[in-house]
């Protein structure tokens, strides 16, 4: 496999270059930071980048946000001291393939470039709990947006205001539009939300205040 090592400290590049010629493996280029590395992929065209995450002209994250829209093939593993959660989770959003801390052992690594190589993403086992939460955390916030998205602004007109506990006659008062209106507007509400009764529609309300409802 070629790997393109990316980190600002020499010691730390001579090191893991060390480890991967031990096991076969090929050292295609070194960089001290971010825009270095974007700069050479081309000419390198590595298997796998081993990325750092605090480095200085252009940081990690930056750079593998840069490289993946260039070269989206790439695959980019963060290889850092950081095992701060907002640092993981920047990284995978960012296109990491993997994220490894400098602490682990030699076997840890080796096994972690056989995953690779296979195909597999790699996490910290400590981390990966985490990581997993944040991800499902968002796509409750992707679902929770997209049940608000559906209504239309005239009915969240309507939900405002039946949220604040008025009557549909008052509703329409407010809203310069007939009761009728305001009746039709409710039965489109509770259908995309799937709701069942007015109660429902206040504690929805209630839930989601911070939403853009």
């Amino acid at each position: 496999m070629r790997v393109m090592l990316v980190d600002d400290r020499s010691l730390m590049r001579d090191g893991v270059a060390s480890l991967l010629r031990s096991q076969g493996h090929e050292v295609a280029g070194e960089a001290s930071n971010g825009q270095e590395a974007l700069d050479m992929v081309a000419e390198v065209n590595p298997d796998l980048i081993l990325m750092d995450i605090r480095m200085p002209v252009m940081g990690g994250l930056e750079a593998t946000r840069a490289i993946k829209a260039r070269y989206p093939d790439t695959k980019i593993v963060m290889l850092t001291v950081s095992d701060d959660e907002n640092d993981l989770f920047e990284s995978v959003k960012s296109g990491a393939h993997g994220y490894l801390l400098k602490d682990l052992e030699a076997a840890e690594f080796f096994e972690a470039l056989d995953a690779i190589q296979r195909g597999e993403g790699v996490v910290p086992t400590r981390l990966a709990g985490n990581l997993l939460k944040e991800f499902r955390d968002q796509a409750a916030r992707v679902v929770q947006g997209s049940e608000e998205d559906i209504l239309s602004a005239r009915e969240h007109d309507v939900l405002n205001q039946v949220a604040q506990g008025l009557t549909n006659k008052e509703v329409a008062d407010q809203l310069f539009i007939s009761e009728n209106t305001v009746k039709y507007h409710m039965k489109n509400i509770l259908d995309k939300l799937h709701l069942r009764n007015r109660a429902q529609v206040i504690a929805w309300a209630a839930r989601h205040s911070g939403g853009g409802s």
